[in-house]
């Protein structure tokens, strides 16, 4: 006989909405996650989205950190694929200060998945650090690495 697991708060947030059981790319699901809240913040809260994503982002990012270690103990090893969190987090690090448009969303989308895999220097170095930092740090590099880059397409009206 087949136990259903009981309801796990902890698991349900560290896995994106349990997006990051997704089969194919977890990281890019959980980066969905992050594009749909922050489209359903300008929904609801219109212009003034962007500080409530700055908000959550700053409550957020050290409670992320302490779920990032409880995510390895529930799955029994480093940085598991099925935690997205730090892909939300990070997605929505690269949307800070921007009031929401469609084109900033899919460009922040495809830049920070490019720089989620690629993690350039030193968002590389970061993964390697223990527990909850090692998940969450690289992402909120490429978070910020994403920003900047929005930010200059932004200053040169390419967006």
């Amino acid at each position: 006989m087949n136990k259903k697991r009981p309801f796990d708060f902890k698991e349900f947030i560290f896995t994106g909405f349990y997006s990051g059981y997704s089969p194919l790319a977890p990281g890019t699901a959980g980066t969905i996650v992050g594009l749909i809240i922050y489209f359903l913040e300008y929904l609801i809260f219109g212009q003034i989205s962007w500080l409530i994503n700055l908000t959550i982002v700053l409550i957020t990012l050290y409670p992320a950190i302490k779920l990032g270690d409880k995510s390895e103990i529930f799955f029994n090893r480093k940085d598991p694929p099925e935690v997205v969190l730090d892909e939300v987090l990070g997605y929505w690090i690269s949307v800070l200060f921007f009031p929401f448009s469609w084109s900033v969303a899919i460009t922040a989308f495809f830049v920070f998945r490019i720089m989620d895999i690629l993690k350039p220097f030193p968002a590389n170095r970061f993964q390697d650090l223990q527990g909850g930092l090692g998940i969450m740090l690289d992402d909120y590099i490429a978070g910020l690495y994403t920003f900047l880059i929005i930010l200059g397409l932004k200053l040169i009206n390419f967006l």
